[in-house]
């Protein structure tokens, strides 16, 4: 049975191949399609980036610098472990399944690596004028990529009504294992500031 997680909550893993999905449904009538974008933010223990290689976003969807605008070629687990599956510009991937995801080998995720946040931030929120109040039926899952069962959900129940970035979940390293934990915290931001609020300046390759 998976489970239906409440915000702050936590559990282990125990699994080393999943897919981490994030899905939202915008409202209708807004004058402008929603891009929102999924990304993975990997921080060592001082909660810096590692490299900016490893902030895995629509245009790094691998860690090799491969993404919407320079397509992977033949890239399938990621340098680091972790692979976003596409970008989608419009919020319509949903119907039955994910609108985003990004899929996870957790035994080849960088030794240097100890928590992952998943961050989804509209793009050109303050031209579109667009915001999370404006999206509705927001949740992140874990998937189990051998069995495809879905494992835990947190579904986002706030009323996120200013934000434009929400931080939905995070995988944090305890004594060597794996945790996840339902974050649901909501930023009025966009992508570059969790790139300058995490970076170190000093690019690790």
């Amino acid at each position: 049975m998976p489970i239906n997680l409440q915000k702050g909550q936590k559990i282990e893993i125990g699994l080393s191949h999943i897919t981490v999905g994030l899905g939202w449904d915008p409202n209708e009538g807004t004058g402008h399609d929603f891009d929102l974008d999924a990304s993975a933010i990997m921080l060592d223990s001082n909660r810096k980036l590692v490299s900016e290689n490893h902030f895995i976003f629509y245009n790094n969807y691998c860690g090799n610098g491969h993404g919407r605008d320079n397509p992977c070629l033949n890239c399938k687990d990621g340098k680091y472990g972790l692979i976003h599956t596409g970008d989608d510009p419009t919020g319509g991937n949903s119907v039955g399944g994910d609108d985003e995801s990004i899929k996870i080998d957790l035994s080849q995720v960088d030794a240097r690596v100890n928590e992952i946040l998943f961050v989804v931030t509209i793009h050109d929120a303050i031209i579109r004028r667009q915001n999370y109040g404006q999206v509705r039926n927001s949740y992140i899952r874990i998937v189990d990529d051998y069995s495809s069962q879905e494992v835990a959900k947190y579904e986002l129940g706030e009323d996120f009504s200013i934000e434009t970035a929400v931080e939905f979940g995070r995988l944090y390293k305890r004594n060597e294992q794996w945790k996840f934990e339902a974050s649901g915290i909501g930023y009025k931001e966009d992508l570059a500031f969790f790139l300058s609020k995490y970076y170190n300046g000093q690019i690790i390759k």
